[in-house]
């Protein structure tokens, strides 16, 4: 005759008290870590920001956010839907450029970087990438590649007449067959990394910059 197996017991009283209090606890470390961080990572986010700023907008010393919507200028508030611009002044609060950030799918994701917009030349005068994942030592000469870099010197982004859209579309061609201003010329092996750059450019310039050329004079003003 086999013997009855024994059940299994519920658990006591005491340990899902115990259980919910490690919980808890968990919980309000999670909350106290996150509000404790947040403010570093924002002033670290902040820092990387305005490093970047000066990269692609040469010689700006001073910086002011705005918000782009419905054709204004805005103040950059939390959780309010726009572009984020930013304006770059030297130290006589001459307006010396805009910038703005941009993106495009890479060979191994999103690269998501900043321009810098000269409205003097009607030129991008410099990138920097924020983030990416692209395979090191090919896709992410993107970042360091002194001869591609050199494309955003002057890179052509002028309107047409109508300030609608721009006169020639920003492209990517084949390392070594550049011949337009307004031309990119890859890195041989990064092909796709350097196609995405061009398309984050393009994308953003055809819709920011009908926007933003008649609030120059405003962003001139905010310098002073």
């Amino acid at each position: 005759m086999s013997t009855p197996m024994a059940q299994p017991r519920a658990p006591s009283t005491a340990m899902i008290l115990v259980l919910t209090g490690i919980a808890m606890l968990s919980g309000l470390l999670v909350v106290f870590t996150d509000q404790f961080t947040r403010p570093y990572i924002e002033e670290n986010q902040r820092q990387a920001i305005e490093a970047a700023v000066n990269k692609v907008i040469p010689g700006s010393v001073a910086h002011k956010q705005f918000l782009l919507a419905g054709g204004k200028l805005q103040p950059v508030v939390k959780g309010a839907k726009g572009q984020v611009i930013h304006a770059g002044y030297d130290r006589d609060g001459k307006l010396l450029g805009i910038a703005a950030e941009t993106g495009a799918q890479g060979y191994a994701g999103m690269i998501y970087l900043l321009y810098g917009y000269d409205p003097a030349c009607e030129c991008i005068r410099g990138i920097k990438v924020l983030k990416m994942a692209e395979t090191p030592g090919l896709g992410d000469k993107i970042m360091s590649d002194p001869d591609f870099q050199a494309n955003f010197k002057q890179l052509d982004a002028r309107l047409n007449p109508e300030h609608t859209a721009l006169i020639q579309p920003i492209v990517t061609v084949k390392h070594g067959s550049k011949q337009e201003a307004w031309e990119i010329d890859a890195i041989s092996g990064a092909t796709i990394s350097s196609k995405a750059v061009g398309r984050a450019l393009n994308a953003s310039a055809q819709k920011l910059l009908p926007q933003l050329l008649p609030l120059i004079p405003q962003l001139e003003e905010q310098g002073q």
